[in-house]
């Protein structure tokens, strides 16, 4: 799978199979912060917040399926057993242990941080040298971008409102 794919990267095989690995798994775990956060959540802002956490929820799985296409190319399956993407992972999940709004936004916030460096990292290391990661990675990273943006605007809006 993916041989002609494989030799035109030319980045370092292993060492982007690990990031991407990682990444792969980090999607995973924001796929599932967001939609149980969505589910839990309660208080300030709670319709807003849980329709932006099911949206968010959305494009984290998504970005798994892109990165998953990307590691089959690059001649690997994606992680296979669930409970190694906190292995994989460097971005942490954070337990919803507390369904208030302005904390989930918070751990959302961390997370998607978090996933901009990540998206970064993967940008700089194929940038000029392996056009389809990098061209995945840029996509992803401006998604992860306005995702921190948009929590961002939730903190000031609890501000703002004095919540």
């Amino acid at each position: 799978m993916g041989e002609f794919s494989q030799k035109i990267s030319k980045v370092d095989r292993k060492e982007l199979l690990a990031i991407l690995h990682c990444a792969f798994a980090e999607e995973w775990l924001a796929y599932y912060q967001y939609w149980i956060g969505a589910k839990i959540a309660e208080g300030v802002e709670r319709p807003k917040v849980e329709a932006e956490f099911i949206e968010h929820a959305e494009e984290e799985l998504k970005h798994a399926h892109w990165l998953a296409d990307r590691i089959i190319q690059l001649g690997e399956a994606p992680i296979l057993d669930p409970k190694d993407w906190a292995i994989y992972a460097k971005c942490k999940y954070e337990v919803p242990d507390n369904a208030d709004t302005k904390v989930l936004v918070a751990q959302n916030l961390a997370a998607e941080r978090c996933a901009v460096e990540r998206y970064q990292e993967i940008c700089k290391m194929t940038e000029n040298k392996d056009y389809e990661t990098f061209r995945i990675a840029r996509k992803i990273l401006k998604e992860e971008l306005e995702h921190e943006q948009e929590m961002e605007n939730f903190e000031a809006d609890f501000k703002y409102y004095g919540n």
